[in-house]
């Protein structure tokens, strides 16, 4: 069954059975790479994307239930400099980096719908993201960095929950 589907600021129609979870279709059917499985039961968050700006596990969400504007760890920018990209990088928060991605969707998520984040809100909007190196702190310097790295940035589009 073809489905519609706006992702990373492109359009592409998809040729799939209605079930087909979403993570299947952006890494087999799209390509892109970046969004991991991990258990593939929406326990770990290494397959969260952005659906209308919202953190969705991927691995449980049906092709046919994702409505409206998909953004992976690709379509935050192309060229790495999105605030959050550049903040994981100063704080040197992978080890493995399999959970990154993910990791920095929900924190997109969170980011563009509270720009300056407490540790506790940090914390709730993370939980469910799961980091098996256990970089969690680094994680949390990581986004506060970030909205720091957007508040100073002059456009609108740069800022951190903006697809780039």
């Amino acid at each position: 069954m073809p489905f519609t589907l706006s992702v990373n600021g492109k359009t592409t129609t998809v040729d799939v059975p209605a079930d087909m979870p979403l993570l299947w279709v952006i890494r087999d059917v799209l390509n892109l790479k970046g969004t991991k499985f991990g258990c593939g039961v929406g326990q770990c968050g290494a397959c969260t994307v952005n659906i209308n700006g919202r953190a969705q596990r991927s691995c449980q969400t049906p092709v046919s239930a994702a409505k409206g504007p998909i953004t992976t760890i690709e379509g935050l920018s192309a060229d790495g400099n999105h605030p959050l990209q550049q903040a994981w990088m100063e704080v040197d928060v992978p080890q493995c980096g399999y959970c990154q991605a993910g990791q920095i969707m929900s924190a997109n998520a969170l980011l563009s719908q509270n720009p300056k984040p407490t540790d506790d809100q940090i914390t709730s909007a993370m939980t469910g993201n799961i980091c098996r190196c256990g970089t969690y702190l680094r994680i949390r310097q990581a986004i506060h960095r970030a909205a720091a790295i957007a508040a100073n940035r002059p456009t609108q589009t740069a800022r951190v929950g903006a697809a780039e």
